[in-house]
């Protein structure tokens, strides 16, 4: 047992020695001088070699110079293998130095790239969340500011509520009116131009300080000519009133009655009423911003006089671009009223009998039957209705005329002219 206890006892020793020897300074180092031809040398420092095991009982003189060691080759061809494998070493090591910096760039931004985005990302975010914040506590005050001018305002919004809801139910009623052909009721075309006329007059009469009517004749009104908020409800005004007396104009054609007019030329003049009424509203505005541009109530002085012709000069330069397109739709429809345009060729009885005796489009016996191109038969005014929509023949399709012509259905453009 006690040499089973010393046994134990030495191993330990030596295994920390063998432990603090590791963790020491390496006692051998290479001596790259060559000897003799043959290499390396390794030198061992003699304080760290006294403390290995078996020092103790080595013999020999104490000596304080290191201990140098001789490894050597025997043949050359170990020398040989060794210089190639330090030159695929440097080669290697060459190598990862010239494609590290490559792919640390291309991570650089890559990971630069992805911050960026990121970063823009929860910018936008927190500016969309500022954003609702600021109305969530805003929208009290928003809506006591928007009763606030509807109360101030009350009169205003009114008139222009009314006049575009008269606009759309006589405009609408005026279309249905033209589709029914010899079905519509003259009663209900009178009504529409009276209320027409009585919505006119009760503006013109509600405003009669501002003289109102005098737009319609390109004179100004009695309106302060710097403020820009009374000049746009004069325009705006204007606009509705010039509609209102071209959509009269369409409900005296519908009362002509039909023997007088037939339905084709009952189109022509629905298009020539539409397209000058179009001209007279670009027209119209002219004067009250012509004024308000020229006039400059804050600056009296030549700069502000010369900075107004230059505005009201570049209005002009765009009012005569509008009339010079619309000149060019307004000739078109001249020379479509004046011409006599035909859908087809009169329809012998035989070809009636053969197609039905019954139109296709109106479910009823033909009146004044037309043949087209494509041998098939319509009434005229069935057809000349069907073609101011489309090109092509109801039934197969086939083109028929190369343009459509727009307002002869007895529509009213709904564009808003403000300017």
């Amino acid at each position: 047992m006690k040499l089973r206890a010393q046994y134990d006892r030495g191993t330990y020793s030596e295994s920390r020695r063998a432990f603090k020897l590791r963790d020491s300074p390496d006692p051998m180092q290479t001596d790259p001088s060559p000897q003799g031809g043959n290499g390396l040398s390794l030198t061992l420092q003699p304080e760290l070699l006294a403390r290995m095991p078996g020092a103790g009982s080595s013999s020999g003189p104490e000596t304080d110079e290191d201990v140098r060691v001789p490894i050597g080759s025997s043949s050359g061809s170990t020398s040989g293998r060794g210089a190639t494998s330090r030159r695929l070493r440097a080669a290697s090591h060459s190598h990862s130095h010239s494609h590290g910096p490559t792919h640390s760039h291309e991570n650089e931004s890559d990971s630069g790239e992805s911050d960026l985005e990121s970063g823009e990302s929860s910018s936008s975010l927190s500016e969309l969340r500022y954003l609702l914040r600021w109305l969530k506590k805003s929208l009290p005050f928003i809506v006591i500011l928007c009763a606030k001018l509807v109360i101030q305002h009350a009169l205003g919004l009114a008139v222009a509520v009314g006049l575009f809801t008269t606009f759309m139910y006589v405009n609408k009623s005026i279309q249905t009116q033209v589709f029914l052909h010899d079905r519509r009721t003259k009663l209900h075309c009178a009504w529409l131009l009276l209320f027409l006329t009585s919505s006119s007059l009760l503006v013109f009469y509600t405003f009669h300080t501002q003289s109102l009517y005098r737009c319609l004749i390109f004179v100004n009104a009695t309106i302060d000519s710097h403020n820009f908020w009374e000049v746009l409800w004069c325009v705006g005004v204007t606009n509705f009133i010039l509609k209102f007396f071209f959509m009269g104009l369409k409900c005296l054609i519908l009362l002509i009655p039909s023997p007088l007019m037939t339905y084709r030329r009952r189109g022509q003049w629905y298009m020539l009423i539409e397209e000058v009424g179009q001209l007279y509203q670009v027209i119209a505005p002219v004067p009250l911003w012509f004024r308000y541009l020229v006039s400059y109530k804050e600056m009296d002085t030549s700069v502000g006089l010369t900075l107004g012709i230059l505005l009201a000069l570049i209005y002009l330069i765009m009012k005569l671009l509008a009339l010079y397109g619309l000149s060019g739709s307004l000739q078109k429809t001249l020379r479509t009223f004046f011409s006599s345009e035909v859908n087809g060729a009169p329809a012998s009885p035989a070809q009636v009998r053969e197609a039905g005796d019954i139109c296709p489009i109106c479910q009823a016996d033909f009146k004044q039957p037309r043949f087209l191109v494509c041998q098939h038969i319509f009434c005229e005014e069935c057809i000349a209705q069907w073609l101011n929509q489309e090109r092509t023949c109801p039934l197969c399709r086939t083109v028929i005329t190369d343009k459509v012509h727009k307002w002869k259905d007895g529509a009213t453009s709904a564009y808003f002219q403000i300017y």
